[in-house]
């Protein structure tokens, strides 16, 4: 008989589910538009029973999408184990726009799907199948708990599901047996032993820590000190904003395309990274937005949170979580683009020698060994006091065309997940020479949502005109 089994969440992950609440689902999802023909019937629909099968038979690459989570008894920890009841009809979905459907009415389903929040007591993900998309092009809106995936993990799930060629062929995966479920008692007997032994063999693996005192201490002081920057820049408030007020439930959704080589080219010519461009296009269209709601942004001490991978290359393609945040200022004051992007460009230079990403490994490793309750009081406490304004995240997608079933993907746009009091959230992913921008806003705060994204392709287009590459 097989031995019952079950894997754990880490702080990290589990953070996502402590800090989730009726109005902040803290799923994320991303919306791709691909080519309907390879995928069409002979009534113009899409083969939505096709595609159900083939995501079928690529579970087994990722497990995680066949279990549910399950309690720790006398504690505030959760498990995953296998789900006994999965059935792919429930997470594989279908719908249709009336035909022929536009961009907008898209956005608009995609914003009602992620409005939802998943089922707890299911695997925590959904794939939504929309037909009659204009320009004979099909969706699908897909949304995982953010326990389960970050950006980069995200990226490297397209690779289970598309390939880099045309084909319509596949295997079956191989049949899936659930494994036994544990007793509760089995769960809380195995979570408390572990949690003894792990200070053991932290040290066992560390080599001869008492060798070199002094290399010890410094560590020791690093960790400390790096905790308390981390913790400070987390208690410190951000200015108060219209985009920074008690959310609900329900989401706006917009989007943009811009040219990742006009985006290089201005990056070549003043100086910086794609990302400093992206967050001086940023801070320029807040500008822009915000005056607009007479807001006055010349005493605007505004901020940006920026997920940061610290995922190694043996991590890639495994679930779960490996991020840091960075809390930078947007200058939103400066009215100049090449001046605002010096002071991005700056800004970025001094958190990239900042130990803000050792802080969150501390904090996050100094949980592990105690309980969830650390990691999730700071983060509440990081919501309350507003550190920053708005999340900005840049994930960085393959640049070679990506086809499911041979339907070639042509767009895919990500959305995050709001936090508390912040009703605006800006998420990138770059593919296939293309920059994909998801704005994601409060329904009600940001009516007009729309226009900052304009904004946005206004901002940027100031930074064009100052590197002169229009």
């Amino acid at each position: 008989m097989q031995r019952y089994a079950f894997d754990r969440l880490s702080v990290v992950d589990y953070s996502f589910l402590a800090i989730e609440s009726p109005t902040t689902h803290q799923h994320i999802a991303a919306v791709l538009v691909l080519e309907a023909a390879p995928l069409s019937r002979f009534d113009g629909g899409i083969d939505v029973d096709l595609i159900r099968i083939y995501i079928e038979s690529r579970l087994h690459l990722i497990p995680r999408y066949r279990q549910r989570l399950a309690t720790v008894p006398l504690g505030n920890r959760l498990v995953w184990i296998d789900d006994e009841h999965f059935n792919i009809h429930y997470h594989v979905r279908h719908s249709a726009l009336p035909r022929p459907g536009d961009e907008r009415q898209l956005k608009r389903l995609a914003a009602r799907i992620v409005s939802q929040q998943l089922d707890r007591d299911k695997p925590l993900w959904e794939i939504w199948v929309v037909e009659g998309l204009e320009g004979g092009r099909f969706a699908l809106v897909a949304k995982a708990h953010h326990c389960m995936v970050d950006g980069i993990s995200g990226v490297d799930l397209l690779a289970v599901l598309l390939t880099p060629a045309p084909s319509a062929e596949f295997t079956s995966g191989p049949r899936w047996i659930p494994r036994p479920a544990p007793t509760s008692f089995q769960i809380f007997r195995d979570e408390w032993v572990r949690r003894l032994r792990a200070p053991l063999e932290l040290l066992r693996e560390t080599p001869c820590p008492f060798g070199a005192p002094t290399r010890l201490l410094a560590g020791f002081w690093e960790s400390i000190s790096a905790l308390a920057e981390t913790l400070g820049v987390a208690a410190r408030p951000a200015s108060p904003t219209p985009i920074n007020l008690p959310i609900g439930p329900h989401r706006r959704y917009d989007w943009r395309t811009l040219d990742l080589e006009a985006i290089k080219a201005v990056k070549n010519r003043l100086g910086g990274t794609v990302n400093d461009i992206v967050l001086a296009t940023v801070a320029g269209a807040l500008r822009t937005f915000l005056e607009s709601r007479r807001v006055n942004v010349d005493v605007l001490e505004l901020r940006a949170s920026i997920p940061v991978s610290i995922r190694s290359d043996e991590e890639r393609g495994a679930l779960g979580n490996q991020i840091a945040l960075w809390i930078t200022e947007l200058p939103v004051a400066e009215r100049d683009p090449r001046r605002r992007l010096d002071k991005v460009r700056a800004a970025t230079a001094r958190l990239k020698e900042s130990r803000q990403t050792l802080g969150a490994r501390v904090l996050a490793a100094v949980s592990e060994w105690t309980s969830t309750t650390l990691l999730s009081s700071a983060l509440r406490l990081s919501t309350r006091t507003r550190p920053f304004n708005l999340v900005v995240t840049n994930v960085p997608g393959p640049q070679i065309p990506l086809y499911l079933l041979g339907a070639e993907l042509r767009e895919c746009y990500p959305m995050l997940a709001l936090l508390p009091n912040q009703a605006l959230g800006v998420a990138l992913f770059s593919y296939a020479g293309r920059l994909c921008w998801g704005f994601i806003a409060d329904w009600d705060l940001v009516p007009d949502l729309h226009e900052f994204a304009r904004a946005v392709e206004d901002s940027f287009r100031e930074l064009q005109v100052a590197a002169g590459t229009v």
